[in-house]
């Protein structure tokens, strides 16, 4: 079967979540067909893995300009643009409408295995650029397709992939037995039956972001409820405690960002979390008890916790990418042109220069890696940085250079990057600390205590960031 000309194909995007159907409304704005290819049974499906968790932007951060104008017609009207959405607010009240506007051109339950151009893998240069891309995916009910693109637009995120507890990298010793014990989402503690799971347990929390300061407050509220007597919190820090732990604070530009770094203090403040720093799990260990033990590279194990919440960062799944000549960073694994740009050693996302196709590009020209894949393993992602990132994409496909390269993005001063906020209403800030260089909190330590130069060491070099 001979491929199509180029041009009358569609370009295919990967993943229907925020950055990928903002994708495909930014193309159908410059007069392209998108193919949207969503492994989900859903649109949003990741989002709605974390339903229960409240977003620290605003309605008025999180709706894509291009996908306004595409639901207009329909009577869609954005929700208070200075409210906080959920998670499920989010998927149901603007990715789900999004999504029925586009229509057939949205396919769910496909999950892509391959891509590649047609008739040449990744060694062949010959006509290579001329050849259009090759799309393998594979469906629900076991069969496969193939689709032909004039372009590949990957927005599929990396929520599939979370870090591991290990602090090499890899899982830790003893990690995947006790998966039992382990999730790497924030639980949701409304659900009675995960309410049940944590409830009067003493559960680790392991990582410095966002989402564990989301976990560490969820406990702490647990823990003074009728049915959460005896819940208790151990928190591992991989490095050690200085003024940028908690992070931006009052100081912080997105209120409830701030606030987030100001309830996990407030948990450990207020002794319903501990904190053990510079502590780097090598193994994870069952007592005689069946009770989870967390043992240190240095050997030292810590007392026995009933659960364990990772919550060490996400990682690109990029398996199904091996065909394609991808130019990426040797540590992000994000665009080699992006990765200083956002490098969490020197950036917080309020930091990050505006940036567009020119830094996404790769070697194998019309391939883009967008929205939080883009980022690899940075954690500094936010969703208007990945609407303007598609804006500037849709019109460099479309040959628009002058409008992919006219880039503009203004992000808020960070004290955390990435992950989601605590409440209801935008004027919540239950704030006693300051910015992002506060005095250190004084904090139970449960292990050896460590020496002020380790701690330094661990520290960010710049921003407020840290994994």
């Amino acid at each position: 079967m001979n491929a199509p000309a180029t041009t009358e194909l569609p370009v295919v995007v990967i993943g229907a979540g925020p950055a990928g159907l903002a994708a495909a409304a930014h193309l159908l704005d410059q007069g392209i067909e998108p193919l949207v290819v969503e492994a989900g049974q859903k649109v949003g499906a990741a989002v709605r893995e974390w339903a229960h968790v409240r977003l620290f932007s605003t309605w008025g951060e999180v709706v894509d300009p291009a996908a306004e104008k595409l639901l207009a017609p329909t009577g869609w009207t954005r929700p208070d643009p200075d409210t906080y959405p959920s998670g499920g607010d989010w998927a149901e009240q603007y990715l789900q409408p999004l999504a029925d506007v586009l229509g057939d051109r949205v396919r769910l339950g496909a999950t892509v295995t391959g891509v590649s151009r047609t008739g040449r893998d990744r060694i062949v240069d010959a006509d290579r650029e001329q050849q259009p891309f090759v799309v393998h995916f594979t469906h629900a009910d076991g069969h496969e397709e193939r689709v032909f693109a004039r372009s590949v637009i990957d927005a599929s995120g990396t929520w599939a992939t979370p870090s591991p507890a290990g602090g090499s990298g890899l899982a830790a010793f003893g990690e995947r037995a006790a998966a039992d014990r382990i999730t790497y989402r924030v639980p949701d503690l409304k659900d009675p039956a995960v309410r049940a799971r944590y409830a009067g347990k003493r559960t680790a929390v392991i990582g410095s972001g966002a989402s564990a300061f989301t976990a560490l407050a969820y406990l702490a509220d647990l823990a003074k409820s009728k049915d959460g007597a005896g819940t208790k919190g151990v928190w591992i820090l991989r490095r050690g405690i200085s003024g940028s732990t908690f992070g931006g604070g009052e100081a912080d530009q997105l209120p409830a960002r701030g606030a987030l770094g100001l309830a996990a203090k407030a948990a450990v403040d207020e002794g319903h979390a501990d904190a053990v720093t510079g502590f780097r799990t090598e193994a994870v260990e069952r007592d005689t008890d069946g009770r989870l033990v967390l043992v240190g590279e240095d050997g030292r194990p810590l007392d026995a916790v009933d659960e364990v919440i990772v919550l060490t960062g996400f990682r690109p799944d990029l398996s199904f990418l091996g065909e394609l000549r991808l130019g990426l960073d040797e540590r992000l694994q994000a665009p080699v042109e992006l990765a200083p740009l956002i490098d969490p050693n020197q950036h917080s996302c309020g930091t990050v220069y505006p940036h567009g196709h020119r830094e996404l590009s790769h070697p194998e020209p019309g391939v883009y890696l967008v929205g939080m894949k883009s980022y690899g393993r940075a954690p500094t992602f936010l969703a208007m940085t990945g609407y303007e990132q598609v804006r500037s994409v849709a019109a460099a496909i479309a040959g628009d250079l002058d409008a992919a390269d006219r880039v503009e993005l203004t992000l808020p001063e960070t004290g955390v990057c990435g992950g989601a906020g605590l409440f209801d209403a935008p004027g919540t800030q239950e704030a006693d600390g300051g910015g992002c260089c506060a005095p250190a909190p004084q904090l139970v330590q449960l292990g050896a205590p460590v020496a002020a130069g380790a701690a330094a060491e661990e520290a960010p070099a710049g921003g407020c960031c840290g994994s």
